[in-house]
C-alpha cells in the first residue's frame, strides 16, 4: 500500500519504484517505527481519532508486528516503499480501516525523524558502554604493568621516558573526550519531532510533551520547519564516531609499530594476529590494520551526509533519504571496532626489558641532563648545547649514557656534576615530572585513580541513561 495517490493519474514506473524503495536499509527502523506509532496511537486517542478500545486493538497488533518481526524470513517478499509503508500494511492487515487512522495529522517526514532518533538514541547508549569497556580495559593494562617505563616518542624518535600506565592514559583521555562528544550528540538526538508535521505543525490539539516523555525524550522540537529537515543530530554522532575512530587508528598505529620486530617490546596476542599464505614465520597485526582500515569507511560516512545536506532547500526533500546508510554504516563500524580494541588491549603483553633496552641505549636522558644544569643557574640555551654536544661525542665514541663514569662526565666538562651523573639513568629524570599531568610515579598514580573515578561515574550513568 501507498501513504499517496489520490492526485496521480499514473501509477508510478516500475524503475522508479526500485530506485526510490528504501525498505532494503530502512527496514532497521522498525521496532523505532513501532515504538513511535504506538505513541501516535495514543496521542490520536487523546483527541478523539481513536476510542480507547480502538487505540487498545491499534497498539497491541502493533506489538505483535514487532514480536513476529524477530522471525527469519519476515521480510520476505514485501515490495512496500519503505518500512513505514510495511509497517502500516501489515497494521491494516491485522486491524482493517484502524490502519487508514494510524497517519490522521502525522508527516512521514517528522515519522522519519523520529525513527532515527529512537534508533540511534539506543546506539549512542551501546556505543558509550563498549567506550567505557575499552577505557577499563587500558586502566587494567596499565595495572598489569605499573612500573615499566618506555621511550616516549616523538616524531617517531626516542624523546623521553614514560611510565607505561602514563603511556596509556594518554589514550584514556582521548576516548574520555569522545564519551563526551557522544553525551553531547546523545542530548541533541534525544529531542522528539513529534507534532511538527510535514513542516507547519499539526493541526490536531496533542500534548507533544506527553508523547515525549512517553518515548523517554528530554526536550520537543521548538520549530516544526527546523524539525522537519534537520539532521543536524546525525552529522554530531558522525563526527563523534569519526572522532573515535580517528584515536582509535592512532593507537593501532602505535601498537602495530611498536610490535614490530624493530621495536619489540608490545606482543600482541595470536587471537587477534594472523598468518601468511605463504610466509611460514609470519605474524601479522590484522586486527589493529583493520581498525585503522576502517576508519575512512566511517570518515566517509560523516562527509558523504555533510555534501547531502549542504545544499538542501529548507524542510524535507528527498534527499534524506540518504541519510540513513551512513549513519547504520558509520555504526556498524564503530560498534565493530570499540569491541575490537577492547580484546587487543586486553590481550596484548608489554616487554618491559626491551622497552628497557630501547630506553637505555638511547639518550632519552638528553633534557633530564639540561634540566639539571639550567637548575644550577645555567641558561637553558647554553645547558642545551652542552648537553647535545655531549650527545654527538657518545654517538661518534659509540657510548651510551650509562658508558659515562661520574669522572668521564666531569672530565668533558666540569658543570656537570655527579647530580648529572645520576640522571643518566632514565628512571631518575622521570621520577622529577610530579607535576599533575606528569609521568613521575605519584603523579601518575594519582591520575589513575583519577581516571577509575570518572570511568565508573560513566559506567554508572551507562547503565541509566
Amino acid at each position: 500500500m501507498k501513504l499517496w495517490g489520490g492526485r496521480f493519474s499514473q501509477p508510478p514506473s516500475e524503475v522508479f519504484e526500485r530506485f526510490s524503495g528504501s525498505l532494503a536499509f530502512d527496514r532497521r527502523l522498525l521496532e523505532a517505527d513501532i515504538r513511535g506509532s504506538q505513541a501516535y496511537a495514543r496521542a490520536l486517542a487523546q483527541v478523539g481519532i481513536y476510542t480507547p478500545e480502538e487505540c487498545q486493538r491499534v497498539v497491541e497488533a502493533l506489538e505483535r508486528i514487532l514480536e513476529a518481526s524477530r522471525a527469519p524470513g519476515f521480510f520476505d517478499g514485501a515490495t512496500d516503499e519503505d518500512v513505514h509503508t510495511f509497517v502500516i500494511r501489515k497494521l491494516k492487515e491485522a486491524t482493517g480501516e484502524l490502519a487508514e487512522k494510524i497517519h490522521t495529522g502525522r508527516s512521514r517526514n517528522e515519522q522519519v525523524s523520529l525513527d532515527m532518533r529512537l534508533w540511534l538514541r539506543a546506539e549512542i547508549d551501546r556505543d558509550l558502554e563498549l567506550l567505557a569497556l575499552l577505557m577499563r580495559a587500558l586502566i587494567g593494562l596499565a595495572r598489569r604493568y605499573p612500573n615499566a617505563l618506555i621511550p616516549g616518542y616523538t616524531h617517531l624518535r626516542r624523546a623521553q621516558a614514560v611510565l607505561w600506565p602514563h603511556y596509556l592514559l594518554a589514550y584514556f583521555e582521548m576516548f574520555w573526550r569522545d564519551a563526551e562528544r557522544l553525551q553531547q550528540a546523545r542530548k541533541r538526538v534525544n529531542v522528539c519531532p513529534l507534532g511538527s508535521g510535514a513542516l507547519a505543525g499539526s493541526a490536531f490539539a496533542f500534548d507533544r510533551e506527553a508523547m515525549a516523555r512517553e518515548l523517554g525524550f528530554e526536550a520537543i522540537s521548538a520549530n516544526s520547519m527546523d524539525a522537519a529537515g534537520d539532521r543536524d543530530f546525525v552529522l554530531d554522532y558522525l563526527y563523534a564516531a569519526s572522532m573515535i575512530l580517528l584515536h582509535l587508528s592512532r593507537l593501532a598505529e602505535d601498537w602495530i609499530v611498536y610490535s614490530t620486530d624493530e621495536f619489540g617490546w608490545l606482543e600482541l596476542s595470536d587471537s587477534v594476529t594472523s598468518g601468511s599464505s605463504l610466509m611460514p614465520q609470519k605474524k601479522n597485526p590484522d586486527a589493529l590494520e583493520l581498525i585503522r582500515g576502517k576508519t575512512g569507511r566511517v570518515w566517509g560516512a560523516l562527509c558523504s551526509l555533510f555534501v547531502t545536506l549542504k545544499g538542501l532547500p529548507t524542510t524535507y526533500n528527498r534527499d534524506l533519504q540518504e541519510d540513513k546508510l551512513p549513519m547504520f554504516e558509520a555504526a556498524d563500524e564503530l560498534a565493530a571496532c570499540l569491541e575490537m580494541a577492547r580484546v587487543v588491549v586486553e590481550t596484548t603483553e608489554l616487554r618491559p626489558e626491551r622497552a628497557r633496552i630501547a630506553l637505555e641505549e638511547s639518550w632519552v636522558v638528553a633534557t633530564d641532563l639540561a634540566e639539571a644544569l639550567a637548575r644550577r643557574g645555567m641558561p637553558f640555551h647554553r645547558a642545551h648545547q652542552l648537553v647535545g654536544k655531549l650527545v654527538l661525542e657518545s654517538l661518534r665514541r659509540g657510548k651510551k649514557p650509562s658508558d659515562w663514569t661520574p669522572e668521564e662526565l666531569a672530565a668533558f666538562s666540569p658543570e656537570f656534576t655527579a647530580e648529572c651523573a645520576i640522571l643518566l639513568h632514565p628512571d631518575e629524570g622521570m621520577r622529577m615530572r610530579a607535576v599533575p599531568g606528569g609521568t613521575a610515579p605519584e603523579a601518575v598514580r594519582q591520575a589513575l585513580e583519577n581516571a577509575e573515578r570518572r570511568l565508573e561515574s560513566l559506567l554508572q550513568s551507562v547503565a541509566s541513561p
